[in-house]
């Protein structure tokens, strides 16, 4: 079995009277892109900065490469890199010196090797420009390029694409995955964009209030419980009325040129040999369980 390389063991976070992070348990393997997700205000920032030790939790603890956060502290961190929200650099210094100053904290780095992290991010024709001239997509491309200095075999990133427009988004998701693909590297991502995590999650945990919903395989949870089927037919207001005669396809509506109706995903084909035999052409019948469905339904209470 891959190792598991970050734990955390009923993590729990008090403020006051408010619960922010309720003995949470979760594990990350090894190679993983694990999704971190949950609503606004739902633990999950409250968690990351609980996995890197910038504060402490009221009960549990986090386990990083097997040691324990409350015993080693930061020396359980050493080969972790995060970027949490916005990260920040001297606007008046061009990239590179930024990666000189920030990167050389520990021990000095030559620029070769920076240079090397900023063509990896992008960034290496605008290495010599001043940071204040970048968008905010660059300098999250930029805190990528800093983390990955140290080479870090877990990356943790907390919302690392709010604000940035598509074109910002797709250049984020892309270093994502091949950072996790070439490079080996395991990825903790927070979001509440629920289509970027689809898109490159392999497994996944939903936090709510604090409380951990559900945790698997992203593949595996998106095949469970409704989804919602998308039909093309010859007559879709006809196909809609028999439909409805029908108590398991009550929810039959119009959608665009077609039917939209919701049913677990191993009903489909009985679905269509109801619709064929009524005398109906069939074009197409396409399963549309996505994330956002079915994280919506969890929130809301309708998945088990």
């Amino acid at each position: 079995m891959t190792d598991v390389i970050l734990r955390t063991i009923n993590l729990t976070k008090r403020y006051k009277s408010r619960l922010a992070v309720d003995h949470l348990n979760i594990e990350v393997r090894e190679g993983e892109i694990f999704g971190f997700l949950g609503p606004n205000g739902a633990g999950k920032s409250t968690t990351i900065r609980m996995i890197l030790n910038l504060i402490f939790p009221t009960e549990g603890d986090v386990e990083i490469f097997g040691a324990s956060l409350k015993v080693a502290g930061h020396r359980a961190l050493e080969n972790v890199g995060a970027v949490v929200e916005k990260p920040a650099f001297y606007g008046h210094l061009s990239a590179l010196r930024n990666m000189e100053i920030l990167g050389g904290l520990q021990k000095p780095v030559t620029r070769t090797r920076i240079m090397k992290y900023l063509e990896r991010v992008g960034l290496a024709d605008r290495a010599g420009d001043p940071v204040k001239t970048y968008s905010h997509g660059m300098n999250q491309r930029l805190g990528l390029a800093l983390i990955l200095l140290k080479e870090p075999q877990l990356i943790i990133l907390d919302e690392p694409t709010t604000g940035l427009d598509p074109q910002g988004m797709k250049e984020v998701r892309e270093l994502i995955l091949e950072l996790s693909r070439e490079g080996g590297v395991t990825v903790l991502l927070s979001s509440h964009l629920l289509y970027e995590v689809e898109m490159i999650a392999t497994q996944m945990a939903i936090i709510h209030h604090g409380r951990l919903r559900v945790g698997g395989s992203v593949h595996d949870l998106l095949k469970q419980g409704p989804s919602e089927v998308l039909i093309k037919t010859d007559r879709p207001a006809e196909a809609v009325k028999f439909l409805r005669t029908n108590e398991s396809y009550m929810s039959a509506a119009i959608h665009g040129d077609g039917i939209k109706v919701a049913l677990d995903q191993d009903r489909i084909p009985e679905l269509n040999r109801h619709l064929v035999n009524a005398g109906f052409n069939v074009n197409s019948l396409v399963p549309q369980r996505t994330l956002e469905t079915y994280f919506l339904n969890l929130i809301e209470g309708h998945e088990a």
